[in-house]
Formats: C-alpha cells, structure tokens, sequence
C-alpha cells in the first residue's frame, strides 16, 4: 500500500514529529562518530499499520511458553529495575542504548513506565538498523494493569468473566492478584510482586488455580 502523509490522522502525524523532535534532542549529538538514518516516511508506514510494538498479553504468552528468541530491554534507571521489572528483562537505559551489545539480527522489545521513552528508544534503533525492533504497547504500566492485576467489572457479560479467568491464572503466575467488584473502582493499583522468573509448567501454560473442596 503506497504511503501518504496526508492519510495520517492528527495524531500520529504529531506523534511521528514529537518522536523526530525527541530523537533530536537525545541522539543528535556532534562528534561523537555515528552515523544513523531517519527514513521519516518508513517510521510513519510502520507506525501507522502498527508493526511497531507487541502487547503485554503478547508478551506474557513468550514468558509463558519460555520462549528465548527475542531480548527484552528495560529502559529505566538502575533503581526502578531493582524495584520490579518484568520477568527476563535486560537493564539498559536510553543514554546506554547506542553502546548496548545487541545483534541487528535479534529481535528486540524495549519498554519504560509508559510509551515515551520506549518510542524514542525504538526511533534510534530503527535508525541504526535494528529492522527487529519493538516497543511494549503501553509499557509497564499497561503490564501491571492488564497482566499484573487484572480487573473485572461488577456487570461483566459471561464471556468477560471467561476471559477475566483465564487473565486471573496469567496474573497469579506472574505474582500479581486479580481485581473484581468493589476492587476495579481503586485508581491505585497494589505494589508490583517481587521478580522471580516465573517457572514455567510443562506444556507452556500457566497452571489453572485448584478449585476449593466443598464442605466440612
């Protein structure tokens, strides 16, 4: 499909300059002896049909099946990853991102809190070359509300308690708790578990809870 900048919303035409400015600001600096380049119209194509991130439920479902072909990058400060970062993940800040070991021919999936910074970092590697690169729709605050906690509302039709199920075991697997009634109004979300790479059972599924015996 042949790209045109007119067909873009609003939006994403300023996201696309916002994520230009940005990059910019971070990487464009002289002397330091690298040489990128920004193809703003491929950056535009590839975020407009959305081939540049995968989702948390994605994610979750390769830490699941312990699936080792790809490199999960944290981008926030050492102390932010010490507190919690999500299973497998690899501590590399922005400003350390040019200098990382990392493969051009390894897929790469970069997140932070929310979006900002894992944009910024996929823009660079893009520009560097790393065609397999990705961001973390939402980043960790979209881990920790979808995967973390997820949450089921009062009135939820039959098959938004079936998938909230399924969604419950994922949660419990990664240390997290799910959220029903009362609990899905809490603005706040609870405190992130501590990291233990989650073990992963044979035929790469998360347990399913044992149901309580009834009776005395």
């Amino acid at each position: 499909m042949r790209w045109r900048w007119g067909s873009l919303s609003v939006n994403q035409k300023l996201g696309v300059g916002a994520l230009g400015l940005g990059f910019v600001a971070l990487f464009a600096q002289p002397g330091r002896g690298s040489v990128v380049t920004l193809d703003v119209k491929e950056l535009a194509t590839i975020i407009d049909t959305e081939g540049d991130h995968v989702t948390v439920g994605e994610l979750a479902g390769w830490i699941v099946a312990g699936r080792s072909d790809y490199r999960l990058i944290d981008l926030r400060t050492d102390e932010e990853y010490a507190a919690y970062h999500i299973p497998n993940a690899e501590n590399v800040t922005l400003t350390g991102l040019p200098d990382a070991p990392l493969e051009r021919n390894e897929k790469i999936v970069l997140y932070s809190e929310g979006g900002i910074h894992g944009a910024q970092a996929w823009m660079l590697m893009r520009a560097r070359g790393y065609a397999s690169t990705y961001t973390l729709k939402g980043g960790l605050d979209q881990w920790k509300e979808d995967v973390l906690f997820p949450a089921l509302a009062e009135n939820a039709t039959p098959a938004e308690r079936a998938r909230f199920e399924r969604a419950a075991a994922r949660a419990r697997f990664f240390g997290g708790s799910p959220r029903s009634g009362a609990g899905v109004a809490i603005k706040a979300l609870p405190d992130m578990p501590k990291v233990e790479a989650p073990a992963v059972p044979a035929g790469g599924a998360p347990a399913a809870p044992k149901k309580k015996k009834e009776g005395c």
